[in-house]
């Protein structure tokens, strides 16, 4: 294939070390800059290379991840790369009840997953919790010194 402009270097050129460390540590400006100063190219060309980079980069990890799903017999349909999060719908607001937060909602799923796994295997809670025998424990034993001393030292 002809090249156009013999004095550019090709996209597939190996970064240096110390660009390929930033780029894994998600330092891209930083790399950019690294890269154009030791190359002596634009910022462009070094983006375009480590953008490069980075999509080739992205693919082995994608094929890695298919590889691993198909020996584990996970559907490669139940696979999502996408990187962007849909938000939920919000539920119009009624004057009958509160709306918790995400965060407190996710609390209470987490809560109620616990609570019905603990079910599942025949754990009852116990009528006291433990924080609570401590604190009578302590409480009782730091009566029983009281009462000893009070007896040695009253009369």
């Amino acid at each position: 294939m002809f090249d156009s402009d013999p004095s550019a270097k090709p996209v597939n050129a190996k970064l240096p070390r110390a660009v390929i460390m930033m780029i894994e540590k998600n330092n891209l400006v930083m790399a950019i800059k690294t890269l154009a100063a030791e190359e002596k190219i634009s910022m462009e060309e070094a983006k375009a290379r480590i953008d490069a980079y980075e999509t080739k980069l992205k693919v082995k990890q994608q094929q890695k991840l298919t590889i691993i799903a198909n020996k584990q017999g996970i559907p490669s349909s139940a696979l999502n790369f996408d990187t962007e999060q849909i938000e939920d719908e919000f539920e119009p607001l009624s004057k009958d009840c509160v709306k918790t937060t995400p965060s407190q909602q996710g609390f209470k799923s987490l809560q109620a997953g616990l609570d019905s796994q603990l079910d599942s295997l025949g754990y009852k809670k116990p009528l006291l919790p433990h924080w609570a025998k401590r604190l009578l424990v302590i409480g009782i034993v730091m009566l029983g010194i009281f009462w000893i001393l009070w007896r040695i030292f009253a009369q």
